[in-house]
């Protein structure tokens, strides 16, 4: 991490671990919204193109909340691949099985 780029080593965590987490909740609701949560719609591959498109989608926040994603290694980037798609999973999963109709 560069020294010049303004933010804390702790602080930039923190903010990558959240803006992972809110984009991988709310890829979840968007995957239900726009693939369903009938027991049918749980094997539509499109719930993970929804993923995917939000993994890529966090890059440009990134940089906008002062982020150097220049920085970013293989670690980080699996970090921010991993902490998203568990956070899509879980949410996911919990409205699949609730019955929830949105």
């Amino acid at each position: 991490m560069s020294e010049d780029s303004g933010i804390s080593g702790h602080a930039r965590s923190v903010v990558v671990t959240t803006i992972c987490a809110l984009a991988g909740i709310a890829a979840g609701v968007v995957s239900a919204v726009y693939v369903g949560t009938d027991p049918v719609d749980a094997a539509s591959t499109t719930g993970v193109l929804v993923l995917g498109a939000f993994v890529l989608a966090q890059y440009p926040v990134y940089r906008v909340v002062g982020v150097d994603i220049a920085d970013f290694g293989v670690k980080d980037n699996l970090y921010v691949a991993f902490m998203t798609f568990t956070l899509w999973f879980i949410s996911y999963t919990v409205l699949l099985t609730s019955a929830v109709t949105l």
